[in-house]
């Protein structure tokens, strides 16, 4: 009979036990204040960029300047007004380009990093944005300097021990030649 109370005992003890698992809620939620702030500092940060590089155009009374509608400013150093082809999805085109700062100090030069090859919106290349949509303003033959706001170039991740983080810079890029997906 004891027996018997013990296994009654034990068998209601692990039914009553085996109810489920409950699930664990989180202590503290997020309210997405994080991205909203992120968002914020962008802002202002581009906006002290843009104030600093609109200063640095007013200043500058030798070159005539544009203003593209991806986010930065550009001026020719050679114009060719003969030729109307700008590169295309899919053309290939050849080019040079150097990364200096607003005080003309190089921080890449056009030697470093040699003659460049690239297929416009199809290559995989290690090209600041800002590079990769200037030179589809170009024709060839040109040579245009471009000046870039931190988020065009090199960002928040700079260049380990040459540009800090969030730095506006100029670009001459030098495009010699377009050759076109069809050819």
């Amino acid at each position: 009979m004891l027996f018997r109370l013990l296994l009654i005992s034990i068998f209601g003890f692990l039914f009553l036990s085996c109810t489920g698992q409950e699930p664990r809620w989180p202590i503290q939620t997020q309210s997405g204040s994080f991205i909203k702030e992120s968002a914020n500092r962008n802002k202002k940060l581009y906006e002290e960029e843009r104030d600093f590089i609109e200063d640095f155009i007013e200043k500058d009374s030798t070159h005539t300047y544009y203003a593209s509608d991806k986010g930065f400013w550009y001026y020719y150093n050679v114009k060719d007004s003969t030729t109307s082809k700008t590169p295309e999805f899919g053309d290939e085109v050849q080019f040079t380009y150097d990364v200096r700062d607003f005080y003309n100090d190089v921080i890449i030069s056009e030697e470093e990093n040699g003659i460049q090859r690239y297929k416009i919106d199809q290559s995989n290349q290690d090209l600041i944005s800002g590079i990769r949509d200037g030179i589809k303003l170009m024709k060839a033959g040109e040579e245009v300097t471009f000046l870039f706001p931190s988020y065009k170039a090199y960002g928040y991740y700079g260049i380990e021990s040459k540009l800090g983080t969030n730095i506006p810079v100029k670009s001459t890029v030098k495009l010699f030649s377009i050759e076109s997906k069809e050819e």
